[in-house]
């Protein structure tokens, strides 16, 4: 019996190393790509044709997606938070107000975070995996072009760009969306309910950082998850399977270490 138990323990704790051993061997390899792009883009060989179209991928064709999204969590913000604070204080006035700087701060950010981790991250998992089981990959490779420089780098700097002004955009969606609402179900003037007098300047800063470090991560993931892919189709498939799970784990990870770091120099002021 106790043999027994033993050999089970000692199988999971295999089973436990080989997977954090793999984590790790998968951090090292996304953590050098990063390092990779970083380097293409300070050297400022961009090829500005390649970053304007994946822009206008990553960028206007989120804009649809992101209005509709953020305006349903807008309506469902007010609605939510206005029923109650009306059945614990009855007064509406500081609805807007009390909500923007978490808007600003972590809900536009973040949720625009997800929402791009979604859809351009898996966007870019298929087409470098696709490129990579259909020996495009290998072609740049014998032609001296480094896949890191010609595929991940222009959708690294279109990401980083376009997802700060996604935030932005998601942000004003979302406040005008829910003044509305906020007019329409409770009375609460538009002017009064867009009263920035809370947000502070940290704030601000906290979600742009939080915007920038998801549209860095972001494609980094994504390219590397389309890179290491292998097979066929089933292939693409898990490939862009991980890239959303990955994704969407860094998005929610790098929202906890940026907002501590911001806590832990604001004091929460």
């Amino acid at each position: 019996m106790i043999r027994a138990v033993q050999q089970r323990l000692h199988f999971a704790a295999i089973v436990l190393g080989t997977k954090i051993l793999s984590l790790h061997r998968h951090f090292a390899a996304c953590f050098g790509i990063l390092l990779r792009t970083w380097f293409f883009t300070i050297k400022g060989q961009w090829r500005m044709k390649e970053i304007f179209r994946q822009a206008h991928n990553i960028g206007n064709r989120s804009v649809v997606f992101i209005t509709a999204v953020f305006s349903f969590l807008g309506m469902i913000l007010v609605l939510q938070t206005g029923e109650q604070a009306q059945r614990i204080i009855g007064d509406l006035n500081l609805l807007g107000a009390t909500m923007m700087p978490l808007i600003v701060r972590d809900f536009g950010p973040s949720i625009c975070g997800l929402m791009i981790a979604t859809r351009v991250g898996s966007g870019i998992a298929a087409e470098i995996g696709s490129m990579v089981v259909t020996d495009q990959v290998d072609a740049l490779r014998m032609s001296a072009a480094d896949p890191v420089d010609y595929l991940v780098t222009p959708r690294f700097i279109a990401t980083t760009v376009m997802m700060v002004a996604l935030a932005v955009f998601a942000v004003l969606i979302t406040m005008s969306v829910g003044a509305l609402t906020a007019k329409t179900s409770f009375g609460v003037p538009i002017n009064v309910f867009l009263d920035t007098m809370l947000v502070k300047p940290s704030d601000v800063a906290t979600g742009v950082a939080k915007a920038i470090a998801y549209g860095m991560a972001i494609p980094v993931i994504a390219g590397y998850c389309g890179l290491v892919t292998r097979g066929g189709s089933e292939g693409v498939g898990w490939a862009t399977t991980n890239s959303v799970v990955a994704t969407s784990f860094a998005v929610i990870t790098l929202n906890l270490i940026i907002s501590a770091i911001a806590y832990l120099f604001t004091g929460g002021a």
